[in-house]
């Protein structure tokens, strides 16, 4: 019993390893040509989607978060997004990625008119479902990291988005090889996530990318 318990355990195993890598490999390769790594070709979209990463305590945002920021800025001093869409979490008083990406943005002269927020972009399921159902948006560049922008247009894509993605790398990061083995896995998540058309943790009322983006704020 124990031989056949290990045998089946061992089989079980290999197929959810090949799944893995067979999923990753999926999606490098069906979202390579949707994905930039300056904003030479990218096509022109009305909104950029930056995905929130760590602010400190002082309302600083970490090197990873500035460098998403900073590249959408760069997309949008170009003229090749007309809206930003800060993404983040917000899910408590004391903690607000979406805020402080609104201020670095507006003392680097954006327009408040062009910054909207979504407070419950608490992961990237969470941030393109609500990107596509309740901001109403079409087309979009969404800005991340490498090793994480593949996953970020997949889910996007699949969600009806017409999604581009790019590369927001401007240093060496730290956590880029711990990284790469989470978003193996977390391909698997958004894999189900998707299947099940999972709602994300909020919804709420429309408002529209082309609206009123004071609507957003809280």
């Amino acid at each position: 019993m124990i031989k056949k318990i290990f045998k089946y355990s061992f089989i079980i195993a290999i197929i959810g390893l090949l799944f893995i890598f067979v999923l990753d490999y999926y999606i490098q390769k069906t979202t390579s040509k949707y994905i930039y790594s300056t904003s030479n070709n990218i096509p022109n979209c009305y909104t950029a989607l930056v995905l929130g990463a760590k602010v400190y305590n002082d309302g600083s945002l970490s090197g990873i978060l500035r460098d998403r920021v900073n590249t959408a800025l760069e997309l949008y001093k170009v003229g090749k997004i007309k809206r930003f869409l800060l993404s983040g979490d917000h899910g408590r008083e004391d903690y607000d990625e979406v805020n402080q990406m609104k201020i670095y943005l507006q003392n680097k002269g954006v327009k408040e008119v062009d910054i909207f927020l979504d407070h419950a972009g608490f992961d990237t399921y969470n941030s393109a479902y609500r990107a596509k159902h309740i901001f109403l948006v079409n087309d979009v560049i969404i800005i991340s990291q490498g090793f994480h922008i593949k996953r970020a247009v997949y889910i996007a894509r699949k969600l009806g988005l017409d999604a581009y993605g790019i590369k927001a790398d401007k240093r060496s990061y730290s956590i880029a090889r711990k990284m790469v083995i989470r978003e193996k896995l977390a391909n698997v998540k958004a894999f189900f996530e998707l299947l099940s058309n999972k709602k994300p943790t909020y919804l709420g009322e429309q408002i529209s990318i082309k609206e009123d983006s004071k609507k957003s704020y809280d």
